[in-house]
């Protein structure tokens, strides 16, 4: 009797869809060890688009990416686009050096896409967190292209509408802020579906909350969740 042959032996791009494929390339530990269960590689992929769609922007998403972040401190990191000002203090409180973040605006979603590209073919970022509302599906495989080429971390965040859009994105995930973290359910991974989310803990950050800010009244969301803040002195790319 001949020995199974494992898919991702014959080609990097196949593996048995009963069973989470291997990385084709270097990840970085999510720092929660149940979400890291869950990725392929057991980790964000690097070199990669991964998508992460969410109600609305700071419901956790970059609480859940600390870790990630804390582990390529060493490296720029590229907030391309961000839907409010962000809270240096909250970098500085989390152990990240406030000089290796770079904040980015464009005047259009062309100039953003761009923007996005060169960030990546320069080649120095660690990791780079690109907000955007819509993206064309001929961007989104520039963006993804671009990645492959880049050793990065691309998280590219999206409202919770562009889930049912196609995209060459092989991992995108999805938010809810529930008491105490974050519901994180797999949109499309390289491995099985799973139907039920993945309930991620989350530590409070008092210091992500400006109480001077105002409340967004069409939001159900508690304030303490809110990780953006009107405090920022931009840095230029």
């Amino acid at each position: 009797m001949g020995h199974a042959i494992e898919a991702e032996t014959i080609h990097p791009d196949l593996w048995r869809a009963s069973q989470l494929a291997s990385a084709q390339g270097r990840t970085v530990a999510s720092g929660h060890p149940i979400l890291d269960a869950e990725l392929p590689g057991a980790g964000w992929p690097v070199g990669s688009l991964t998508e992460i769609m969410a109600p609305q922007p700071g419901c956790g998403e970059l609480r859940l990416l600390k870790p990630a972040l804390a582990a390529i401190a060493a490296r720029p990191v590229f907030a391309l686009q961000p839907p409010h000002r962000l809270q240096p203090a909250a970098f500085a409180w989390w152990g990240l050096a406030v000089e290796n973040l770079h904040v980015a605006r464009a005047p259009a979603t062309a100039d953003a896409l761009w923007a996005a590209e060169q960030i990546l073919r320069a080649g120095t970022a660690g990791a780079l967190l690109f907000w955007q509302q819509q993206v064309r599906p001929e961007a989104l495989r520039r963006l993804h292209l671009a990645a492959q080429r880049a050793d990065t971390l691309l998280f590219l965040f999206r409202p919770l509408a562009a889930a049912g859009a196609t995209s060459p994105a092989p991992l995108r995930i999805a938010l809810d802020a529930v008491q105490g973290g974050l519901n994180v359910s797999f949109v499309k991974r390289r491995g099985p579906h799973r139907d039920d989310p993945v309930f991620v803990a989350l530590s409070p950050s008092p210091v992500l909350l400006n109480r001077n800010a105002p409340l967004d009244r069409r939001s159900s969301s508690a304030p303490a969740h809110r990780e953006f803040l009107p405090d920022l002195a931009h840095a230029s790319v």
